[in-house]
């Protein structure tokens, strides 16, 4: 049985990952993070759990085989909580949550959990990394010093940079909210007196060709292509937009295959730009980032290899 941690408002990948499954016949559990909490009976033993989820499904920790930790959210409270109880719910929930995950560090994940959590987390390391790969990395700064981040403006912006927030995740399918990522130019420098209360990271602005969206499955690529020169991100484009197919160059290729091993992780989501300077540069990766519209614009099989990988580590109990 492959267990797959999710949300309760996820579908698309997820159905496309179930579906795949089925047609092996290889049973699934889908857990929805954000319902961990009185609408299910959790209890942990120190090697098992059981859990019964809101619609009455029973899983016990011995007959898991695999996970997939698709997606995270944050676990809902009752209504009718009182405002002083609600952070002891919180908190004990999200520490029933990780006792229950740690039950299952050694049987195989889709990433290994500990590694997803410390690549996600950490932007800066990310950029190390990519930077020790041979990947090209935009000058960066993370910060809530505003004297510095004019000086990083001056002596690496050329008078426009990015600036975003980290690990603001995105609500994409049905519901997270679009990362905050803006433009700053000299004109607005004079705006960074509440950087104090919210610490952003900073990046010269890339002028760019167009943005890659890289779906990396152990050594596997599925490339797609946005021609979104004028907008920051294309998540956050207005207009009629549309992916294309788009073969990495071999370099490229090998720098993140010996970035992702790296990290320690099987899959990603990795964000690059082509710069009208010829050059290719690494963004960020999201171990668990969406891959749907590739897979619908471009039949790409990411679902399916994604399965698949996990399948064969669950076999040879890599």
């Amino acid at each position: 049985m492959i267990l797959c941690i999710t949300h309760s408002q996820d579908f698309y990948n997820i159905d496309l990952f179930f579906e795949y499954l089925n047609s092996k016949n290889i049973p699934y559990f889908r857990l929805n993070s954000d319902r961990m909490n009185h609408f299910q009976k959790i209890s942990v033993n120190e090697d098992s759990f059981e859990l019964t989820d809101e619609f009455g499904n029973t899983v016990h920790s011995k007959n898991i085989q695999g996970v997939w930790h698709r997606k995270a959210w944050g676990i809902s409270t009752p209504e009718e909580l009182d405002d002083d109880y609600r952070k002891v719910f919180l908190s004990g929930y999200a520490n029933l949550r990780y006792n229950l995950i740690t039950v299952l560090e050694n049987v195989p994940w889709i990433n290994p959990f500990e590694n997803e959590r410390k690549i996600d987390g950490s932007k800066m390391l990310q950029l190390k990394l990519a930077k020790e790969n041979n990947l090209r990395v935009p000058e960066t700064l993370f910060s809530n010093d505003e004297e510095k981040i004019t000086v990083f403006f001056h002596e690496f912006c050329g008078g426009k940079a990015v600036a975003k927030l980290h690990s603001l995740t995105a609500k994409t399918m049905n519901g997270e909210n679009l990362i905050s990522t803006m433009i700053i130019e000299e004109d607005t420098l004079e705006h960074l007196s509440d950087i104090t209360y919210c610490p952003m990271i900073f990046q010269p602005y890339v002028d760019k060709e167009y943005e890659l969206r890289i779906v990396y499955i152990a050594g596997e690529f599925f490339t797609g292509k946005i021609n979104n020169s004028d907008n920051v991100d294309w998540r956050s484009a207005q207009g009629d937009y549309h992916w294309s197919a788009y073969d990495l160059p071999e370099n490229v290729k090998t720098g993140l295959t010996s970035m992702m091993k790296a990290m320690g992780l099987y899959i990603g989501a990795i964000d690059m730009i082509k710069g009208k300077d010829g050059d290719y540069y690494f963004l960020e990766v999201n171990p668990q980032g969406e891959w749907g519209m590739l897979q619908k614009e471009l039949g790409f099989p990411i679902a399916e290899r994604i399965a698949d990988n996990l399948i064969k580590r669950i076999n040879t109990h890599e």
